[in-house]
């Protein structure tokens, strides 16, 4: 069954996620937190995946993939996956207004 899992969290970017290389931005430890405790509990399809994403911004000049890396990797965490089995990625990008953004998701099966 597909379940749409919606988190009203404004997307962090790559940029703000990580110090030099390989360290966590106190910003990101922060974000990992809140969306960990989002999350709701749900298991998985079999894999290979396909992940739908909606999100919105409130800034225009957002790129529409900012999200991506560190929402990926907190995903993994909570739901115990590996990401290296998802094959497909659709993302949707819309506007809103500030204090109103969020994250969707759809978790699925990948026929691929």
């Amino acid at each position: 069954m597909e379940k749409s899992i919606k988190i009203n969290i404004k997307p962090l970017s790559v940029n703000k996620a990580w110090q030099g290389r390989r360290f966590k931005t106190p910003e990101y430890a922060n974000y990992e937190n809140s969306v960990l405790l989002m999350l709701p509990k749900f298991v998985l399809p079999v894999p290979p995946y396909e992940i739908y994403f909606k999100v919105g911004y409130s800034n225009k000049a957002s790129d529409i993939d900012n999200f991506l890396k560190p929402l990926l990797d907190i995903l993994c965490k909570k739901y115990k996956f590996d990401d290296r089995n998802i094959y497909m990625i659709f993302i949707k990008k819309v506007i809103v207004k500030k204090g109103c953004e969020f994250i969707e998701f759809i978790i699925k099966h990948s026929d691929n």
